[in-house]
């Protein structure tokens, strides 16, 4: 019996193969250990594979696809309704195996390695803020105790600055072991995270495409980088709003009977690059001058809450990063203004 699609369920040391033939009857079920995975795609024809959309998807993805193979990513929330009663690691593979199959159903493009690097370098810095951002917490409250507080505001260095002028000032030594410790260890946090910056600087300057998503108001090569490197086929996205969408950007649709109604914005998809742009628009919106009237933003500002602005500002960025992306070039904001008026 031939196997013309294959749903593998993977994981750390189990893998789960379920395979079909043409007429959709079930030809094999197995299970693999890791180290077999490759020797079992090897001694197959070239295959239509599906695997979850999880972690190390993309690495199963690369090796598989280097065998002949063609291997396409399911996202996890539509393979769901196709797991029948119980989970177990055979009915999730039956079930890849079945949303594989459907006409509509979309996928996740692979990733290369490099586009994982950069990322990994994205979720790094991430981390490294959060920590660095736990300790500075900390090191307040445990300085407040002791009445020595610092300005709100004010930077790192500052504060580490008013730790030591104040240690000596009736701070007990227990206390201040433990204060110059964690400032100590701020300091190490900053220091890498300058570390992990530099080298994103260095592969956003090195890439065209990054480039030329920074000519953007509101996008710095952080938020330039981790789009070029999560995005990797922009011709997945049909048009400039389903871009938005698929970041978390539009309103939530809850529309039934003819009747449209819209909601707040829907925050699926990515939560990273979303975040990224939403920090990316209110420092656009900070540093907006232009009084009511004067622009589309300003009048958006004037009208509601500037975390509205911020929210529709970003999803115009998204837009524009779309563009960008599908059409090439970079962003001239007075493009638009130069265009001869139509007759």
């Amino acid at each position: 019996m031939k196997v013309i699609v294959i749903g593998l369920d993977i994981a750390k040391r189990v893998f789960q193969v379920h395979g079909v033939d043409a007429a959709g009857r079930a030809a094999v079920r197995r299970k693999l250990g890791r180290g077999e995975v490759l020797e079992f795609f090897r001694a197959l024809p070239p295959t239509l594979v599906g695997i979850e959309a999880c972690g190390t998807a993309h690495h199963w993805a690369r090796e598989l696809g280097a065998l002949g193979h063609d291997v396409r990513l399911v996202p996890a929330a539509y393979v769901k309704p196709y797991v029948k009663r119980g989970k177990t690691d055979a009915a999730d593979a039956e079930a890849i195996c079945e949303a594989l199959t459907r006409p509509t159903m979309r996928f996740v493009p692979v990733k290369t390695a490099e586009q994982q690097a950069v990322l990994v370098l994205h979720r790094t810095r991430d981390l490294l803020v959060r920590q660095r951002t736990m300790l500075v917490n900390a090191l307040r409250g445990h300085m407040a105790e002791f009445g020595i507080v610092a300005r709100q505001g004010g930077g790192i260095s500052e504060l580490l600055a008013t730790l030591r002028e104040k240690e000596a000032a009736g701070l007990p030594s227990l206390a201040k072991k433990a204060l110059l410790g964690l400032a100590d260890e701020v300091e190490a946090l900053e220091r890498r995270t300058d570390e992990v910056e530099a080298a994103i600087l260095a592969w956003h300057k090195g890439n065209e495409a990054s480039r030329r998503l920074a000519t953007l108001s509101g996008i710095g090569p952080i938020t330039a980088s981790a789009l070029v490197a999560t995005v990797s086929e922009v011709s997945n996205f049909a048009s400039a709003r389903h871009f938005a969408a698929w970041i978390g950007l539009v309103p939530k649709q809850n529309s039934t009977g003819g009747k449209p109604r819209q909601g707040g914005s829907s925050k699926a998809g990515n939560r990273y690059l979303r975040r990224l742009l939403v920090l990316g628009a209110s420092a656009v919106i900070r540093h907006n001058k232009a009084a009511a009237g004067e622009s589309w933003l300003a009048g958006l500002i004037a009208r509601g809450p500037r975390m509205v602005a911020a929210v529709a500002q970003a999803n115009k960025a998204a837009r524009i990063v779309w563009a960008l992306l599908t059409r090439g070039g970079t962003y001239d904001p007075h493009r638009c203004a130069q265009r001869p008026a139509r007759a």
